[in-house]
């Protein structure tokens, strides 16, 4: 099986650089801020968050977090990349079902591109976090270097998610609705804004750990904040998730994908 998608994706590389393109070319279209949005948006985002959650609620920062703005910029970043690729993965089909009656083409490329393009987004994002350091006086350690590990698997992981909403939306359009309640419900849980230990709740504490996107952020976190390298377990956690998610999202979309027409 995995043979058959590389193959796939090796004959299809052009037409997958073609949609990325087209769709980051369709995003700025007409934008006055271009590209300059992409640093922009989490600037604008961060300072109101920091404003919330930093001055007037000053509970949320916890005692535990020497540089409340990186925080506050690394959790939104990641966790804007996992829910906006995954929202657009999930019509991805659906959006392109006259395409698909026509001519032949591997059906994950869609979600796949998706992702790619959320990737490709968030890595411009990253622009902003890098001016948040130096606006701060943060430290920038070697170690930030290897925070492509936890990005990559978290982009990994989206994919599987986006394959199998792709799949569920073509037969059931309320998943649309649901996900968006459920990304909603799992920002909360994935301390963005907080610290989990502030709580002193053990059994809190342990069900915000469960949650994979606050892994990835954490691992994030720990690389580049604080100039630390993962410890086995992080590394282990990491792979573990994307690996799972992958494997469940190709074989769920794999099983699906021939009746996708009887319902587009």
């Amino acid at each position: 099986m995995l043979k058959m998608y590389l193959s796939d994706f090796m004959r299809y590389r052009y037409l997958l650089y073609n949609l990325i393109s087209r769709d980051f070319k369709l995003k700025y279209r007409r934008s006055l801020l271009g590209v300059a949005w992409s640093v922009l948006n989490p600037l604008l985002m961060c300072t109101v968050m920091f404003v919330i959650f930093g001055s007037l609620m000053p509970q949320f920062r916890g005692s535990g977090i020497e540089n409340y703005a990186v925080y506050l910029v690394i959790g939104q970043l990641l966790f804007n990349f996992f829910r906006d690729s995954t929202t657009m993965a999930m019509s991805s089909i659906m959006n392109n079902a006259m395409l698909l009656r026509k001519v032949y083409i591997p059906k994950y490329i869609f979600p796949l591109q998706k992702i790619c393009f959320g990737l490709v987004n968030c890595l411009f994002s990253f622009i902003a976090l890098v001016l948040v350091m130096l606006f701060t006086g943060a430290p920038l350690y070697w170690t930030a270097l290897l925070a492509v590990y936890p990005l990559l698997m978290l982009a990994l992981f989206s994919l599987g998610v986006g394959m199998i909403l792709s799949a569920l939306t073509v037969f059931f359009r309320d998943v649309m609705h649901l996900w968006e309640v459920f990304t909603t419900i799992l920002m909360w849980f994935s301390a963005i804004f907080y610290a989990p230990e502030q709580f002193g709740n053990a059994i809190l504490v342990q069900l915000i750990e469960l949650n994979p996107i606050y892994q990835y952020i954490t691992a994030f976190r720990t690389l580049v904040m604080d100039g630390q390298l993962l410890s086995g377990g992080q590394v282990l956690v990491c792979a573990v998730w994307a690996l799972v998610m992958l494997t469940a999202g190709v074989l769920v979309f794999k099983k699906t994908q021939d009746s996708f027409v009887l319902y587009m």
